[in-house]
């Protein structure tokens, strides 16, 4: 009996090993953006981790968000000294924004605080240079880092640490990338024609008018200058320490093996890429989960009415009172209940409509059924999920990328904007009601949202897939353009144009010789002839 049987168990167990997954676990180094740029990469690390692979994370000693301690990575803390807190600077800068923008205070006001926060965003690139000059100097640790023979080096291009250490241990790179340190990542990789392909912060659309093509142009010209003063001197000096002057440092930047973008094109607008960019746009979105008890109590009161959620972000967790007075008034007067991300003083019109929290699970009270609208200040992440979910959106933008991104929802009607300048409580509530009531928002949200779910596999297991295939094959030099180690006169082609005019120059002055030769010969024989 049990030899007969052994056969047919070898067969099981064969077809049963080989119908397992295989699972080579990598090893992968990553140097992340601290802040909301962390929540991305931490979805990354945790499937990576979930994948069987190993990951290492570096973080400075005085981190926002990354744990020192984690079951899903191993962490690698550089002592930095110790400054201001970045995010209090950042949320401070947001608050003397508002109270500038809504007292309407000078330009020049406006501009000097414009200033401040280059000179902030300067400092955090500093920083990053003194934090990868301390990894470089600690032999130790280098040496370790080359015995632990990393598969690539992970990293968010918005600050250029991973950059650096992937090209001193010559390791593969991949991003995971909406920002560079010279602005919106596709600007930095990928033919970006002016005409059509609309500037980041300029709040156009890929339809420009000639005035608005003029603009665009020269937020192109002017702002893309800013960003090389603003953070070049740094990574010019750190590039020409360790690899001597004749590096770029920002053809380090555009020599990543893999960009997987952070955005799609339901969001994004149709413009030309390249073969190594990815587009996981909403990656961190996911089906909701079951709220907690006491907050799907909260929801279901509101019966017919729906439920609105409110929250400007992860560094914008109060206002000043009087406009959080405005807002929770205009709150108040609706049938809807309200959940808001708030940790200020309880504003003193307050209604019984709206609980107040430190944190909310935004994607899970997205996805309920009883969700109708989401006051957001418009980070890519929230408009992520929003679009995924199929909630329409009451934007009220601050800074950096907000204002962009909401125009875009905006042009696609599926948002209504809102400026913190003109808000009150009238105009908050006028905004909310036709939001709630015009049909149209929610039905041009849920067919972005149809358009972003229909794809033939999700974005987050295509980003898994082509950081695993960049460990297969240590690299995907094949499908990196070389255009970024030509200098911009080749670039551009403008050395074959100058020859090529040169060349025709060259003939019609033979030409115009010819014929003044052969004129010439002709005047003589004439006059000879009649004399």
């Amino acid at each position: 009996m049990c030899i007969k049987m052994q056969p047919t168990v070898f067969f099981l167990t064969t077809v049963l090993i080989l119908t397992l997954p295989v699972i080579h676990g990598g090893k992968v180094l990553v140097f992340p953006l601290d802040g909301s740029h962390w929540v991305n990469m931490k979805v990354l690390i945790e499937e990576l981790h979930a994948k069987g692979h190993s990951v290492t994370v570096f973080r400075a000693s005085n981190s926002w968000y990354i744990k020192e301690t984690s079951p899903i990575y191993t962490s690698i803390t550089v002592h930095v000294e110790e400054r201001h807190d970045d995010e209090e600077v950042y949320s401070t800068f947001v608050s003397r924004l508002l109270q500038i923008q809504r007292e309407g205070r000078s330009a020049w006001t406006r501009f000097s605080l414009d200033m401040q926060f280059r000179d902030s965003f300067s400092q955090l690139n500093k920083n990053i240079c003194e934090m990868v000059i301390q990894i470089f100097e600690d032999q130790k640790l280098m040496q370790s880092l080359r015995n632990a023979q990393y598969d690539l080096v992970l990293t968010d291009p918005g600050v250029g640490g991973g950059v650096f250490i992937a090209h001193y241990l010559s390791l593969p790179l991949v991003f995971n990338a909406r920002w560079t340190v010279h602005g919106e990542a596709h600007f930095a990789i990928a033919p970006s024609p002016p005409s059509y392909v609309p500037f980041p912060v300029a709040e156009l659309t890929d339809n420009m008018s000639f005035a608005q093509r003029i603009q665009n142009m020269l937020f192109y010209i002017f702002r893309n200058q800013l960003y090389k003063n603003t953070v070049g001197p740094h990574y010019t000096a750190l590039a020409h320490r360790y690899f001597g002057p004749g590096v770029d440092y920002f053809s380090l930047f555009q020599a990543a093996d893999i960009w997987l973008m952070r955005v799609d094109f339901v969001f994004e607008f149709p413009r030309p890429t390249m073969p190594n960019v990815v587009y996981m746009g909403g990656f961190q979105c996911k089906p909701s989960k079951p709220l907690s008890k006491d907050l799907e109590e909260f929801v279901q009161s509101s019966r017919e009415h729906g439920v609105i959620i409110m929250s400007l972000g992860t560094l914008v967790g109060q206002l000043p009172h009087d406009l959080a007075d405005e807002i929770a008034a205009a709150f108040a007067q609706l049938p809807q209940k309200v959940i808001w991300r708030y940790t200020g003083d309880r504003p003193a019109t307050l209604g019984n409509n709206t609980r107040l929290v430190n944190w909310m699970p935004q994607n899970d009270l997205l996805g309920h059924p009883k969700t109708r609208v989401f006051v957001a200040h418009g980070g890519t992440n929230g408009v992520l999920e929003a679009i995924y979910h199929g909630v329409p959106i009451v934007g009220l933008p601050l800074i950096l990328d907000q204002p962009d991104n909401l125009s875009r929802m905006k042009v696609k009607g599926a948002a209504k904007v809102l400026d913190f300048v003109t808000l009150d409580r009238h105009i908050f509530l006028q905004a909310l009601q036709e939001v709630l009531h015009d049909p149209s928002y929610r039905m041009n949200m849920q067919r972005l949202s149809r358009l972003h779910r229909d794809q033939p596999m999700k974005p987050l297991d295509l980003a898994l897939f082509w950081i695993e295939f960049v460990m297969r094959h240590k690299g995907a030099a094949h499908l990196r353009t070389e255009s970024y180690k030509m200098p911009w006169y080749v670039y551009h082609s403008v050395d074959v144009i100058a020859v090529l005019l040169a060349l025709m120059l060259f003939i019609l002055i033979i030409i115009i010789v010819v014929i003044r030769y052969l004129c010439c010969r002709l005047c003589c024989k004439r006059k000879i002839k009649h004399d």
